[in-house]
């Protein structure tokens, strides 16, 4: 069987699978040539078809940094790399994505956006042994190619004529395939066999296509109008907080509306909370303004935006609390370190992470920076889908 998809249905049958497409776009067919490309690379260089051209097979892998299953893929693509460089094969790794169409949330499985310069860091982190380009800007390569989702290869022969189009393999974890597409595609052109499986489906995160930025607006917009609430809290609601009875990751941040580094980093907390509530994470806030400073500190947290975590929804959360910023009103800071974290030391901003259980796995005195906040955090949670997830 030559084909198993990409009919003139190609585009409903991937809706309905959930994962989308943008208007006319259709996957590349196979016997067409490779479109051209000149992209900016993560080595600060421009690539260009032409500077492959002595390659026999030319694997094209439309992949980001912020799909869990294009993460989930990356080890496997690293090896078939590494397999079949002395073999003449060439793999080419291009991003599709305007990083300004990928909203927040959408970035729960990731530390990096789509942006070049976050791709730069994403491939120096995981150890890319492929070059990387960006066509973010235009997202013209990606157009001809027909990108669909991430990940997505196209494999070329020595002719550049499309012979293979689809996924990488049959799975979306970390391991687990069982159909090696992609491989078996590579072999047969290597073998000067005709490929025995043409075209598969894909599966992944959708390309975001610049006309996705309304999306991105209308996200923030309804963020923006969540209500923002905040109570005192005593030294039993404290220890409640600390003992994080539920199943999720806890971020309790210490601060004040008097304190400029707390001020400066608190639009940091208001994004991770934003990034990471959808896979069981909390940000929760501990003001140290006194308590009759109630209304400032929520005038500030409204100034913000500051609708912390899911339960801004709902009228009562899985612990009856009803908001995510609270008011220190306990007798005194001894009492507060004492409920929370007997390290604190009394300065803010402070910091903590909190696995479920109450064991504290993380604290920041001083600012937190935000990368490596999301590096602890998707540490936790994890970068790609685990069987036990889904």
């Amino acid at each position: 069987m030559k084909s198993l998809v990409w009919l003139s249905s190609a585009t409903l049958a991937l809706t309905l699978l959930g994962i989308g497409s943008a208007g006319d776009i259709t996957p590349l067919a196979i016997g067409q040539p490779a479109p051209d490309f000149d992209l900016p690379g993560i080595d600060g260089k421009n690539h260009r078809l032409t500077d492959y051209a002595a390659s026999r097979v030319l694997v094209i892998l439309f992949t980001c940094n912020h799909c869990p299953t294009a993460q989930a893929a990356e080890e496997r693509v690293k090896q078939m790399v590494a397999t079949y460089r002395d073999k003449g094969v060439q793999w080419v790794a291009i991003s599709p994505n305007d990083p300004n169409s990928v909203r927040i949330d959408e970035l729960g499985y990731a530390v990096y956006g789509d942006s070049l310069e976050e791709m730069k860091l994403h491939a120096a982190e995981h150890g890319f042994n492929f070059p990387y380009l960006y066509d973010g800007d235009t997202q013209s390569v990606s157009r001809a190619f027909g990108v669909i989702a991430t990940p997505q290869v196209f494999i070329f022969d020595q002719e550049r004529k499309l012979r293979y189009q689809g996924r990488i393999d049959d799975s979306k974890y970390e391991d687990g395939a069982t159909q090696h597409d992609a491989k078996n595609a590579i072999e047969a052109i290597l073998a000067g066999q005709p490929v025995p499986v043409e075209t598969t489906r894909t599966f992944g995160c959708s390309t975001k296509w610049s006309d996705k930025r309304k999306g991105v607006a209308e996200a923030d917009a309804a963020w923006t109008a969540r209500e923002v609430t905040v109570e005192p809290i005593d030294a039993a609601g404290v220890k409640a907080l600390a003992a994080n009875t539920t199943s999720k990751l806890r971020l309790v941040n210490l601060w004040a509306t008097w304190c400029g580094p707390c001020v400066e980093e608190f639009p940091h907390l208001v994004t991770l909370s934003r990034q990471y509530e959808g896979r069981g994470f909390d940000v929760i806030t501990i003001s140290q303004d006194d308590p009759a400073q109630m209304n400032a500190v929520r005038d500030f947290l409204r100034s913000e935006h500051a609708a912390l975590g899911k339960r801004a929804e709902v009228s009562v959360s899985d612990e009856g609390r009803r908001t995510n910023n609270y008011v220190w009103a306990g007798a005194t800071t001894d009492e507060l370190a004492a409920s929370l974290d007997p390290e604190w030391d009394g300065s803010v901003p402070f910091s903590i992470l909190i696995a479920p259980g109450g064991k504290i796995i993380h604290r920041v005195s001083g600012e937190l920076e935000l990368t490596e906040m999301r590096q602890r955090i998707v540490g936790q949670l994890g970068r790609f889908y685990s069987k036990t997830q889904l």
